[in-house]
């Protein structure tokens, strides 16, 4: 005679491993949908990040040439010659570096700057505040320069210019600030000049971009 439990005993065999499939998936199912909210979070998060008109916390503030160890002669070597690391420069970093700001105009002179040359890393993300603070309307030209980084964005009062391409020029028709946010590309040594100026008078400098 035939057990009556082993009909009843294959058929529960036989419904659990095919509920086995059914019951991973559907847990995987479930913890991909928990995995996905952090990821969405942080996705969210970087997304924020792209604007950063806040980067002055914290951030590394890169002297003038007057600030860092320019070796005698260095002016006649290629850009590519020199080293970020033995001039003084800050570590390159993936955070925005602050330039020591541009001052146009100072000591009652205004056809004086405060600083005239500036050297910065190729790679690196910088801020640099461009300020009118004389008598008389500038121009604050460095085109090979523009056309040499990759511009971010403009800024002036707090209302932002995004670039696609390189400003020809900034103007100062009064005192104020022009903050320019970029990254440097390539070493290179980049020339600028100041215009609407008499041909009594000429402001420039440079801008050497090293490894």
């Amino acid at each position: 005679m035939k057990s009556p439990w082993l009909p009843i005993l294959a058929t529960a065999l036989a419904f659990g491993v095919a509920s086995a499939p059914v019951s991973r998936a559907l847990a995987q199912s479930g913890s991909d949908d928990d995995g996905d909210k952090p990821a969405s979070a942080a996705t969210a998060k970087a997304g924020d990040s792209d604007d950063d008109d806040n980067v002055s916390h914290g951030a590394k503030m890169v002297p003038a040439a007057d600030g860092l160890t320019i070796p005698p002669g260095s002016d006649l070597m290629p850009a590519a010659a020199l080293n970020g690391d033995q001039i003084g420069l800050p570590k390159k970093t993936l955070t925005t570096q602050i330039i020591t700001p541009l001052v146009m105009g100072v000591d009652g002179n205004s056809f004086q700057t405060n600083h005239k040359d500036f050297y910065l890393r190729a790679g690196q993300p910088y801020r640099w505040d461009i300020k009118s603070a004389g008598d008389i309307e500038y121009k604050f030209i460095a085109p090979d320069f523009f056309r040499n980084v990759w511009m971010n964005q403009i800024v002036i009062n707090d209302l932002e210019v995004h670039m696609a391409g390189a400003p020809a020029w900034l103007e100062y028709d009064s005192h104020g600030t022009i903050t320019v946010q970029f990254q440097t590309v390539r070493p290179g040594r980049y020339h600028w000049h100041l215009g609407n100026l008499d041909k009594n008078h000429v402001v420039e400098g440079t801008i050497t971009v090293v490894p």
